[in-house]
This record gives structure tokens, C-alpha cells and sequence, in this order.
């Protein structure tokens, strides 16, 4: 009679624990989809619109990157590379006996949007301009459309 009673009570024990091992139902596994989505959607605009953000300061760091090797270029050649030549003379030698580049060690970068600087001798705002369009790819714009340049 021992024997039984410890057989039965291993095996409640037993039950027990398959009872407590059992995995989620249906329904709470909704409910936990249902709340990592409402967190998505509070979360997901936010870093979206830090990553425009982040955008305009990657333009605004390369901006001035590329205004240093011109610098570094006109120490050299005695003037900034000609409207002809534009920022490739910081890469590849224009011709010129003076040249001691390349200016940059990757050549010159695209913006963060995909698009070339854009290089003006003679500048608007200073002897020579660097500036890109933005996310909208025209002049002008707000926020993440926002020109980017050289003189700001």
C-alpha cells in the first residue's frame, strides 16, 4: 500500500509539473503581438525622422571633410580646382606639376542621398561653395529636404 501511495503521488507530482510546462495559448500569444505593435508604431516614426536627422549631419561632416582637401589643395597648386576640373582634381592629378594628392583616401563620396556635392569656383558665399540638395533632390526645402552647404 506504500508502494501504490508513492506511485501516486509521483505521478501527481508529475502532472503537476506537465501542467506548469505547458506552452502560451493562442491568446496571450495575440496579446503580446498585439502590444509589440502598438510599441512599432509609437517607436517607428521617431527614429525615422532621426534618421533624416542623421542625414543632414553625415552631409553637413562631409561638407566640411571635402572644404579641408581643398584647402589642403590650394596650399599646394596656389588656387582651388577650376568649375571644369570640381572636386575629382582632389583625386585624380588635373595635370598639374604641383599636385601632391590624392586629397582624399576613398575618393569623393556620394551625399547621404545617393547624389554628387555639388562644387561651384566661383562660389556664392566664399571663394568656392560645396552643397547638397537634400532628400527632395531640388533647391530649397525644410527639415530632411533642407539644402546642405558649405557656408552654414
Amino acid at each position: 500500500m506504500a508502494k501504490v501511495e508513492s506511485t501516486n503521488r509521483q505521478t501527481m507530482s508529475s502532472d503537476r509539473k506537465r501542467r506548469n510546462q505547458r506552452g502560451f495559448s493562442l491568446m496571450e500569444l495575440m496579446i503580446v503581438m498585439v502590444i509589440l505593435g502598438l510599441l512599432a508604431s509609437l517607436v517607428g516614426p521617431a527614429m525615422f525622422k532621426r534618421l533624416g536627422t542623421a542625414k543632414q549631419k553625415t552631409a553637413k561632416t562631409q561638407i566640411g571633410m571635402l572644404m579641408t582637401a581643398l584647402d589642403a589643395y590650394r596650399l599646394d597648386m596656389g588656387h582651388y580646382p577650376t568649375q571644369q576640373e570640381g572636386l575629382e582634381a582632389l583625386v585624380v592629378n588635373p595635370g598639374e606639376d604641383k599636385w601632391d594628392g590624392p586629397y582624399l583616401k576613398k575618393g569623393v563620396p556620394l551625399d547621404p542621398w545617393d547624389s554628387e556635392y555639388i562644387y561651384q569656383n566661383p562660389g556664392e558665399h566664399g571663394e568656392v561653395d560645396i552643397s547638397a540638395l537634400g532628400a527632395d533632390k531640388q533647391e530649397g526645402g525644410e527639415g530632411e529636404n533642407a539644402d546642405v552647404g558649405s557656408w552654414e
